[in-house]
């Protein structure tokens, strides 16, 4: 691999989010929090090329793989050049995550093909559908919405320096009831939740809880993605407490992101109940991402 590509580190935080303002993402990925606080499951690398930037993944067991190219550069020749890097590394080159809009403008279908990646599409909503909640589809959501707050004392609460203890202890406890030590994928979204806490300051997204008594008993983490977009990166609720999700998912759609027309709530991953849970909210549009080989 080329030497001039460097692990991503806290401190290249404000070179990506320039380059991000400048070609603004439409899927869940492209965000620095979101490489960021997956790094430890991803080991992301990156290099300025065409002024673009170039970042390849390294799952620790599967191939690498290139996300699209960001930036106001030459795309093709750094989609060129990311293969390239690509094939130093792997027998398999491709690229994954890949937006429909990239696949549609930058490609040429001489040099690449692709295939449609349901499992990694992203659901999208209208804010106002999920603020709201109106019409016999979201009914049941509305009872769930209006019997915790019947039956439950709570606390709304934004995210600051002083609630990251708190949001820690009921991560903790979360794990504890899923028992994550035993289910790999559960502990690589531990780790990723206490890196995101640990860097809140530096990563200056938002976050929302639901306090009952002296404990949090949900939270969810977000971010705007482009001018019209937020995407929420984490939810979490206590399971035993019916209808918490659905709480912390409206109140803080209607608390924090009602300015914004669409929120993204990321994908499903193939996960039957997943796919069920997020299909349960109506989408009005998924954001298609696709694998990308070269011919």
């Amino acid at each position: 691999m080329n030497h001039e590509f460097k692990s991503l580190e806290i401190g290249h935080k404000d070179l990506f989010r320039r380059y991000l303002a400048e070609d603004p993402p439409q899927i869940s990925e492209l965000t620095f929090t979101n490489l960021f606080i997956w790094k430890h499951c991803y080991h992301p690398v990156w290099l300025e090329r065409d002024d673009c930037l170039l970042i390849i993944l390294r799952p620790e067991k599967t191939a690498p793989f290139g996300l699209q190219p960001v930036g106001t550069g030459d795309k093709k020749n750094a989609l060129d050049a990311l293969c390239s890097e690509l094939r130093d590394i792997s027998d398999e080159v491709r690229l994954c995550r890949v937006s429909e809009d990239f696949v549609n403008r930058r490609l040429d279908p001489d040099q690449y093909f692709y295939q449609l990646d349901r499992n990694n599409s992203d659901y999208v909503y209208k804010s106002n559908d999920l603020i709201e909640l109106s019409g016999r589809r979201y009914h049941s959501k509305k009872n769930h919405l209006n019997t915790f707050i019947k039956n439950y004392k709570y606390e709304y609460l934004t995210l600051d320096g002083e609630l990251v203890g708190h949001f820690l202890d009921m991560q903790e406890e979360w794990c504890r009831i899923r028992d994550c030590l035993q289910t790999p994928d559960l502990l690589m979204e531990d780790y990723a939740i206490k890196t995101a806490l640990t860097y809140f300051d530096e990563l200056e997204y938002k976050g929302a809880a639901i306090r009952i008594g002296s404990s949090i008993e949900a939270f969810s983490l977000g971010e705007q993605l482009n001018s019209d977009t937020a995407v929420i990166h984490i939810e979490k609720a206590n399971p035993d407490i019916q209808g918490l999700y659905s709480v912390i998912n409206n109140l803080f759609a209607r608390n924090t992101w009602s300015r914004l027309e669409y929120i993204n709530r990321e994908q499903d991953l193939g996960i039957e109940g997943l796919r069920k849970a997020k299909e349960s909210y109506y989408p009005c549009h998924m954001v298609n991402k696709y694998i990308v080989f070269p011919r």
